[in-house]
């Protein structure tokens, strides 16, 4: 599955994140399928804040691809992707939890010799 999702640029204490479209399994700083904007948390200028291709963002959600939470919401504020989208992704994936963890085993308590 295709993800869309940060990665973390920058020198430490001053993040840049790039957007990228990405396979779920790879690392945060994997290999990228397609970048698709930038966002700069520091900037004060908000036009220089983010930059969004909307175009390809609009192609890869088409296809099916899942934005992380934060993407999310830099889609729903720049009106991208609608609130009550935002609010079904996050219910199916508090359920997909839910049930990841009544699959597990639980973790075996310390045996005495």
């Amino acid at each position: 599955m295709v993800r869309i999702r940060m990665n973390r640029m920058g020198r430490p204490h001053r993040p840049f994140y790039r957007i990228n479209a990405i396979d779920q399994r790879t690392k945060r700083d994997g290999k990228v399928i397609e970048m698709l904007g930038w966002y700069d948390p520091i900037a004060t200028d908000a036009a220089k804040q983010v930059n969004l291709n909307a175009e390809r963002l609009k192609h890869w959600l088409a296809m099916g691809a899942q934005p992380s939470d934060t993407v999310t919401d830099l889609l729903i504020k720049h009106s991208l992707m609608d609130g009550a989208k935002r609010k079904a992704v996050l219910e199916a994936r508090a359920e997909a939890r839910k049930k990841a963890a009544a699959a597990a085993p639980p973790p075996d308590a310390k045996k005495k010799k």
